[in-house]
């Protein structure tokens, strides 16, 4: 059976790139386009064999890219849930099918970013800066933030945790994550787009990242002093600082920094070993302070008691059929790709007066990303927050009694505490050493610091840092203390060592926390420490990703002195030996 086939040319480049085409479908394609440019129609007639040899290695390749970072984690959660929490998993075929999603999700979401939107920054950055003024080049840089923002796959994960909180115990926390979630979601937005703005002015003008770094932690380490201080926001300060990790992922990145870059290059700034470093940094800290801000505004407006009121005046209402899932899911992967999409024509069109080229590919990547957001969303509600949840809600179980778990607890108390504190740093480790943003991170630090800085030392030292931050996330719920009681020593303590750092080391710590939190990473550590929470009968369960932010930081400063010491000390005797 033979079936006629137009090849497009999103198929013709990427198989050509990645020579994955045998030499006689090779000849078939270039005879193809050769009749297409003589302006004779030519369709390809192939069969369905030939369909699966030039489609299936290059479906296969971004596959294993995704299975590669579900399938370790979603076994490594499986088999200590049946081996040392011995418990078996609940809804198993609904999480299978919920992971299945995910990876089909994800693959279908980064190839659209990578030929839908991200040919937009490249043309963005380099067009905008010489057809428009900085103001305005600021300002549509402003305005991308907050449209990545909303277009963050993890970002559902916030919503997907706020739907645990009980609004009796945490009222502000529960109106934040509910009713208030789209402003909050819209102020780290903006949070996002300043830190965009001033990222782009600091490589136009090639200012050091630490004068950013003071101006920026000094008033929000008091901002969330002073909000420690209310009774009744306290609990926000863990939702604050994890919502700084959630917006560093795989859209806000690529897009912020190709514009950033992209700017600074048309402005002759561009060819520093620094450029795009900091931007990530800024875009983690931003947002803590909108989250913050608003949390205080509702506090002067709006009383506990009248949110307990909405919110069970919103139980009574009869849902409507677009806030069920999966309606949800499909209602927000297009409000979180389309708007977005529409921004960036609008300024292509208006603002530069470029015309799209390879409208059919892109139309074709941006379709890809819509399906894959909303796919990756139902993946999230059912899968990775579901599984997540349950790993989560065991871990008490094994050195305390809980409801959900029979005979518990299952070990003795410091044998359960050292389960706990061993399963959470085994799963910060793992998740980090294998998530591919930090390797092209440690390969990018290796080249601009001419091999002095490993690529393996980075990744092991990021890697740590997450694993031991994840861990005193833990320790947080267990012992339910106040995360601004950790946060603002290790923040001061950051602070001390980025003064005693250089430059480069400076600039590679702050950033290496934003590679840490993927898409996979923020829904489970979110789910596991909401489900932590609820079975330990603690008011709420964030914090985790605050504590896995900082840890990288404070890592990678470390070895970065060693580093410094190692050369300085190696330098010394060196000139000794001359001298001699």
């Amino acid at each position: 059976m033979t079936t006629k086939i137009r090849f497009g040319e999103y198929l013709r480049e990427a198989q050509l790139q990645q020579r994955l085409i045998s030499a006689n479908d090779l000849a078939k394609v270039q005879g193809n386009y050769a009749g297409q440019a003589s302006g004779v129609r030519s369709d390809l007639d192939i069969t369905a064999v030939d369909i699966h040899r030039l489609a299936f290695p290059y479906v296969s390749v971004r596959a294993k890219e995704q299975i590669k970072a579900v399938v370790p984690l979603a076994l490594y959660l499986m088999l200590f849930q049946i081996l040392i929490f011995r418990q078996s998993i609940a809804q198993a075929e609904i999480i299978f099918l919920g992971l299945l999603a995910v990876v089909l999700g994800l693959m279908l979401f980064m190839e659209g970013l990578k030929i839908g939107l991200m040919p937009f920054g490249e043309v963005l950055g380099g067009t905008l800066p010489a057809k428009s003024t900085l103001p305005v080049v600021l300002l549509v840089t402003f305005v991308l933030g907050i449209g990545v923002t909303f277009a963050e796959p993890a970002i559902g994960a916030l919503r997907v945790a706020g739907q645990s909180v009980e609004v009796e115990q945490a009222p502000y926390l529960y109106a934040l994550l509910n009713s208030w979630a789209d402003v909050m979601v819209l102020l780290v937005g903006c949070g996002v787009g300043i830190a965009a703005v001033l990222g782009t002015i600091r490589l136009l003008y090639g200012w050091s990242l630490k004068p950013f770094i003071y101006a920026t932690l000094l008033p929000l380490l008091l901002l969330t002093f002073y909000i420690q201080q209310i009774p009744e926001l306290s609990e926000i300060v863990a939702l604050a600082w994890d919502s700084g990790a959630v917006t560093t992922g795989p859209v806000t990145v690529p897009l912020v920094l190709s514009l950033g870059i992209g700017i600074a290059s048309a402005a002759g700034k561009g060819n520093s070993s620094l450029s795009g470093f900091g931007i990530v940094t800024l875009a983690s800290l931003f947002p803590i302070i909108g989250v913050e801000l608003l949390s205080l505004y509702l506090y002067f407006t709006v009383s506990p008691e009248e949110i307990i009121a909405a919110a069970s005046a919103s139980e009574l209402v009869e849902t409507s059929w677009h806030q069920g899932t999966p309606f949800v899911e499909i209602i927000g992967g297009i409000q979180a790709i389309v708007p977005l999409v529409l921004f960036l024509l609008f300024v292509l069109y208006v603002i530069c007066h470029e015309k799209i080229r390879n409208g059919a590919h892109i139309s074709y990547g941006i379709i890809l990303s819509v399906l894959g957001m909303i796919i990756f969303n139902l993946g999230l509600t059912y899968g990775l927050s579901n599984l997540g949840g349950q790993s989560g809600g065991f871990i008490p179980a094994t050195f305390t009694q809980i409801a959900l778990v029979e005979n518990s607890p299952l070990y003795s108390v410091a044998v359960g505490l050292m389960i706990a504190f061993v399963f959470a740093w085994c799963l910060g480790f793992g998740a980090t050493l294998a998530e591919p943003a930090l390797n092209a991170l440690g390969s990018t630090v290796e080249d601009l610091t001419n091999g002095s800085f490993r690529k393996s030392v980075l990744m092991y030292a990021v890697s740590l840092g997450v694993g031991f931050g994840i861990a005193l996330g833990v320790a947080k719920i267990i012992y339910d203390f106040n995360v601004a009681y950790v946060i603002i020593p290790l923040y001061t303590l950051s602070l001390i060592m980025t003064w005693l750092s250089s430059e480069e080391f400076v600039n590679v710590a702050w950033d290496s926390a934003g590679v840490t939190t993927g898409p996979i990473t923020v829904p489970l550590v979110l789910s596991m420490g909401v489900g932590f929470a609820n079975s330990s009968s603690v008011v709420e369960g964030f914090g985790i990703l605050a504590m896995a932010s900082i840890g990288p930081i404070l890592a990678v400063l470390a070895t970065g002195l060693w580093v410094d010491w190692k050369l300085n000390r190696k330098r010394k005797i060196n000139a000794d030996e001359t001298v001699n």
